[in-house]
């Protein structure tokens, strides 16, 4: 493989791999913060032993993604320093503000919260945990912030060969990052509901002696139900934005070859990216049209012209994504959204009718669940990028012109070798850590966590 494969190869893995944690860290922050508002307001120790429960996992989630975060800056010097020279004084305000504020706050104030337990007053200690929860989504929103340049570059003059930044207000009021943050966070929300109600229904299932479990299962299920309401609106204002800031986008995560009036929503097709055609393809008449602009008899730009408009402004080149794989990302992510939202719907309709602790089909179900944000978010975020191909910066800088011009391919695959190896070792460590306390005794279980040298974590 060459240079550029291996780059990006190694930035997709590494990148991936990281972004499993990050949903987890923005939504379960808040969760745990909610669990210890409610223990606050009502004295109940049942809520204070279910927020060391699920704080516990937190922390070991979060130090996860840290531990992969790293990386990512690394690789920007080092594997693209191309890129990094020509976004960099774009980048350097929000990713500055993202490491000198939102995580030395995240990582002060979680400090705070894990040794104040019985030492700070319990405004305070819950004071630290909300701090917590804000800081963390504060980070989210500065790395997205430099995402969505990316994705529609603003605020900027060209100069030297290189984007200067003229109007910092301008960046942080990007339309695309007012649709992705949300989108994000709320997606962040959905994957921690999932996690508390998959968690709460195998404490269920196992007879834990802990009936609090059923409590945060129905607190997870109602969290969820909203969230994922909120990611499928915001989903569906981001498409209808993007039809029109990066249409070839669009048009990939359709495989829509050619421009369409009344074009349909494609629901299954076999694509042949060579023919440029799908020679299986079933969809829903007229929907696409209506989705993108509110009207069922709207035209909808194809990829071939798409293409052809590209080569018109920009010289002879493949302007088209990898089609395949943008449409099926696309795909996973709406299907494993839907398979959520229905789960999330019987749950909320069993506590109604209080048949919850009745259904053990349903609790089944929720733990089956647990995979399919993780899936979602991952497919959503390779959609995302994959489908911006062949910008690594929207009509500014190719991929292949991003790429560090010193990097040689054997160092390349040595230092991939290693990430997988190293990260393998990691999710082993993990998971371990987390069956290791999901499997305890129950909530009490999160109160005894020790460390090698025999001390409780939390006391």
């Amino acid at each position: 493989m060459d240079v550029l494969s291996l780059s990006r190869w190694q930035f997709a893995i590494t990148t991936v791999y990281h972004f499993l944690f990050v949903p987890l860290t923005l939504g379960l922050s808040v969760l745990v913060a909610v669990l210890q508002t409610i223990y606050f307001k009502t004295g109940n120790e049942g809520y204070k032993k279910l927020t060391k429960y699920f704080g516990t996992l937190f922390l070991i989630n979060f130090a996860m993604g840290v531990a992969t975060g790293i990386v990512q800056e690394f690789q920007f010097g080092m594997n693209w320093s191309t890129y990094s020279r020509f976004v960099g004084d774009i980048f350097g305000a929000p990713l500055a503000v993202e490491a000198l504020v939102a995580f030395f706050l995240e990582s002060t104030f979680l400090g705070l919260w894990i040794f104040g337990w019985d030492k700070l007053p319990k405004g305070v200690h819950l004071a630290a945990i909300w701090l917590v929860a804000f800081a963390s989504n504060l980070s989210a929103f500065w790395i997205l912030t430099a995402n969505s340049f990316m994705q529609e570059p603003s605020g900027f003059v060209l100069r030297n060969g290189r984007a200067e930044m003229v109007n910092f207000f301008e960046i942080i009021g990007n339309g695309h990052l007012w649709l992705q943050f949300p989108h994000v966070v709320f997606a962040g929300f959905t994957t921690a509901a999932v996690f508390v109600v998959a968690i709460s229904a195998y404490n269920l299932l196992k007879k834990s002696p802990d009936q609090e479990f059923m409590k945060s299962l129905k607190i997870g299920a109602v969290f969820g139900l909203i969230s994922l309401l909120l990611v499928i609106y915001i989903g569906d204002q981001q498409g209808k934005y993007l039809i029109k800031t990066q249409p070839m986008k669009m048009a990939a995560a359709e495989a829509l070859w050619e421009s369409r009036e009344s074009a349909p929503l494609s629901v299954f097709a076999i694509i042949d990216e060579d023919k440029k055609e799908n020679p299986v393809d079933i969809g829903i008449p007229n929907l696409l049209s209506f989705m993108s602009y509110n009207n069922f008899r709207h035209k909808v730009e194809g990829i071939n012209q798409l293409q052809k408009g590209f080569e018109e402004e920009f010289g002879e080149g493949d302007y088209t994504p990898p089609v395949t794989l943008t449409y099926w990302s696309f795909r996973l992510m709406i299907y494993t959204g839907g398979l959520m939202l229905l789960v999330f719907a019987i749950l909320v309709v069993a506590m109604i009718f209080k048949k919850t602790d009745k259904l053990h089909w349903l609790l089944k179900l929720s733990i089956f669940m647990l995979p399919l944000p993780y899936i979602a978010n991952s497919t959503g975020w390779i959609m995302a990028e994959v489908g911006r191909q062949p910008w690594i910066v929207y009509r500014l800088l190719s991929v292949k012109d991003g790429v560090s011009k010193a990097v040689d391919g054997t160092s390349l695959l040595i230092s991939l070798i290693g990430f997988i190896l190293i990260y393998s070792v990691l999710a082993i460590v993990d998971v371990y850590l987390m069956k290791r306390h999901v499997s305890g005794q129950g909530l009490e279980h999160g109160e005894e966590i020790e460390n090698q040298g025999g001390e409780n974590l939390w006391n």
